[in-house]
């Protein structure tokens, strides 16, 4: 991990992390670089694409809303832990949940989630079937996605996770316009609404928005479908 080009990145985006954080996403990244030799977990695996691509683009989150100890979070489709686990490095109070139908993903992160004194649950399911777990079901504060799908299938995806009052944000490249808003009305039929699409600037020169739907009422009991249906 390239340090210094991790902090020059936080700078832009206004984020202060402690030491004890950088000491983690160092431990993570030499660990996402050596298992990636046997595991496909990424296609960055270079020191400056983990300190931008992956460590400052998940920490980006944090300027769209405040990580307070005890907020339940959900990470679907977190792949090798982004932007999840990197959030729970930079704030360790939250009650993190992460969701990936990967085993093998999801054991990588619990292994050095352990080696670093951090705890989450991880949970291998597909997301229409956890959506319809009572367990799961609109329990969470926040929940957060990269690169799973459009805006339309991701929204169906994420809002039955998200409780009444709580938040959903997409991260998304700014070029995804035109699916933000073809998903609108399929957002309001899930009990959610578009409230502010953030942009964010990194080094790397690619531009990301964030995109922020409040949910203000309940998710209709038949979503998620399951892919076809969504198809």
């Amino acid at each position: 991990m390239n340090k210094d080009l991790l902090k020059k990145n936080l700078e832009i985006t206004g984020i202060d992390l402690d030491e004890r954080a950088f000491e983690r996403l160092a431990v993570y990244s030499e660990r996402l670089k050596e298992t990636n030799r046997f595991i496909n977990l990424t296609a960055v695996t270079d020191d400056d694409g983990i300190a931008v691509k992956h460590f400052a683009d998940s920490l980006s989150l944090l300027t769209a809303f405040d990580f307070k100890d005890g907020l339940k979070v959900m990470d679907l489709g977190t792949g090798a832990g982004f932007p999840g686990a990197v959030l729970l490095i930079a704030r360790p109070g939250i009650k993190l949940t992460l969701l990936d139908s990967t085993a093998k993903k999801l054991n990588f992160i619990s292994e050095t989630l352990n080696i670093l004194g951090l705890n989450a649950e991880t949970l291998h399911s597909r997301c229409e079937d956890a959506g319809k777990d009572a367990a799961y079901r609109e329990k969470f504060d926040l929940v957060v996605s990269r690169a799973v799908a459009n805006m339309k299938v991701l929204s169906e995806y994420c809002l039955p996770f998200v409780k009444k009052g709580g938040v959903f944000i997409a991260m998304k490249s700014q070029k995804a316009g035109q699916e933000i808003d073809e998903a609108k009305e399929m957002i309001k039929t899930l009990g959610g609404e578009i409230k502010e699409i953030r942009d964010i600037n990194l080094t790397d020169g690619a531009h990301r928005c964030l995109v922020i739907v409040e949910k203000s009422g309940e998710t209709p009991k038949k979503y998620p479908r399951n892919p076809g249906k969504i198809k």
